[in-house]
This record gives C-alpha cells, structure tokens and sequence, in this order.
C-alpha cells in the first residue's frame, strides 16, 4: 500500500487541506496520507528544502511526496512527477525540485493542467491528487506525462570558504528560536583542519562568540551559548533555556533587507530574484 506525504504552506485554517485529502481519497488513492507540515515558507526555499530533505529520508521507497509552495509563482500549465531516491516528488516547476534533490533528477516528467483560471486551486490541487492516485495504483511517470528538462532549477545556497573562515547562511528557525546554518559537520572539520575556532554571531563578533562543539543540549548549563551538529548534520545555535534568534536579533531569509548575504538566483526567461540570508561567520586560529 502506497504512502503520501503532504508539505504545503496552505496552512490549517481555512478547508483546502481537509478538502485536497477529499479530493485524494475521492480519486480512489489507494495507501496512508500522512500529513509533513502545511507551514512551509512560500519564498524560503532552502528552509522547504531542509524541511523536505530531512523528513523524505525516513521514508520507505516509492513514497509519494506531495509539495505545494508558491504554487502560483510561474503561469505554468503543468507540474511536475520526479523519481528521485526510489521516492516520487510532485510538485509546481517552480525551481523547489531541484532545491530539494540539489540536483537535476533523471526522470523528470510534466503533467499537463486544465485550461482554468491560474488561482483556480481546488482544481489545480485535484490535478495533484489525480496523478499521487495514478502513481499509488502503480502506473510509471511516462504513463502519466511526459519526460520534461526545461524545467525551473533553483539550489541551495553554500556556505563560503577562506583560509581562516567560513561564511554560513541561517537557512531556519525553529519554534524555540534555535537558529540552524547550512554548515555540515563535514565542511566544519575540512576547514578547521584541528585549529581552535570562534563562531561569531548577532552585531558585536568580538564578544558573541562560541568556541566549542557540544554534542547535544544536556552538555551546557542553562543560559549558556550552544553549537553543535544536530540530527540534519548541520550546525545549529542555541542558548539552553533561552531565545538565541530573538535575544541577539538573528533573522532568516528576507526578500529585501541590504544588511546581509545577497544571493542572486535565475530562473528561465533570465528572471532574477534577490535571496537574502543572514551570514554566520566562523574563524580558525
């Protein structure tokens, strides 16, 4: 029996999800619906990647993601079905596929949408529906669409290197404000080479430093400044017991906001939007 994930940035208010599960369940879908989050950013897409990413992974071959953000970005009549880790991706071709696999999957197919008004979502999202309930029956891609390459590609941003230094970008916040940088374990050590570090965060470097790696949160004392590589392998800051992102004013993505890292990113057409992440910057000694 098949699995379908949703990811959306729909929300829970209002009846669109309650009624795309109608619409799934109606279409004769056959497997579990299992809900990933319906908070997702509508412009943060690293943040839906790191979502996305550390979620699909725990789940078994031919799982059906279904992703819904910025459904409306490009006038497209057509998404996409994506075979990508022996899982299968649904999504708009609104460069969130690639965000995602961080590269061009082998087998990317469009599906053809109805002639409607492009805000017309019930009848985008039945679309959706029809082609996870296609795939749970067990019919391929390639009898559903067609094999597509002009598709939108975004990527995640990297972190940047120098000698002595590493720029990283928050790329999310979670609930408790713990602020998470796309710096890998892997990456961290490559560039350390054994050195002593500082990390440097919030305006004033010179004293908001940490200079060590924990292990996990039972490891500082309360109210102490925390680094260490969480479950995703990424860095991640905190204070045990406290608010880092809000006491030392560390923000995310923002669209325009000339104080941080500027990131410029295509998109087909030569269509350029401005990303902007917040820098976390560490030295080696």
């Amino acid at each position: 029996m098949a699995i379908i994930t949703l990811s959306t940035d729909i929300g829970t208010s209002d009846f669109i999800i309650g009624a795309f599960k109608g619409q799934l369940l109606s279409g004769g879908t056959s497997g579990s619906i299992i809900d990933i989050t319906h908070q997702l950013s509508s412009t943060n897409f690293a943040e839906v990647a790191y979502i996305c990413n550390n979620a699909f992974k725990y789940y078994p071959e031919d799982t059906i993601h279904i992703i819904i953000t910025n459904l409306f970005e490009y006038a497209h009549r057509h998404f996409l079905i994506a075979r990508f880790n022996n899982q299968y991706i649904i999504c708009p071709d609104n460069g969130i596929l690639t965000m995602i696999t961080r590269q061009v999957p082998a087998e990317v197919f469009k599906i053809p949408l109805p002639e409607v008004d492009e805000h017309a979502t019930m009848v985008i999202l039945a679309a959706f529906a029809k082609a996870a309930g296609q795939l749970s029956k067990g019919r391929y891609p390639i009898q559903i669409g067609q094999k597509f390459t002009e598709f939108v590609e975004r990527y995640p941003i990297r972190p940047t290197f120098g000698d002595d230094w590493i720029d990283g970008q928050i790329i999310f916040i979670d609930k408790f404000e713990n602020v998470v940088v796309n710096i890998s374990r892997e990456e961290f050590e490559a560039c350390r080479k054994g050195r002593l570090f500082a990390i440097t965060f919030g305006r004033n470097y010179s004293s908001n430093q940490i200079n060590k790696i924990s292990e996990n949160y039972s490891s500082v004392s309360k109210d102490e400044y925390l680094a260490c590589f969480n479950s995703a392998g990424l860095l991640e800051l905190s204070i045990r017991g406290g608010n880092m992102a809000g006491l030392f004013g560390l923000q995310g993505f923002k669209e325009e906001n000339q104080h941080v890292q500027h990131i410029l990113d295509s998109a087909p057409g030569g269509n350029k939007r401005n990303w902007f992440y917040q820098t976390i910057r560490i030295f080696f000694t």
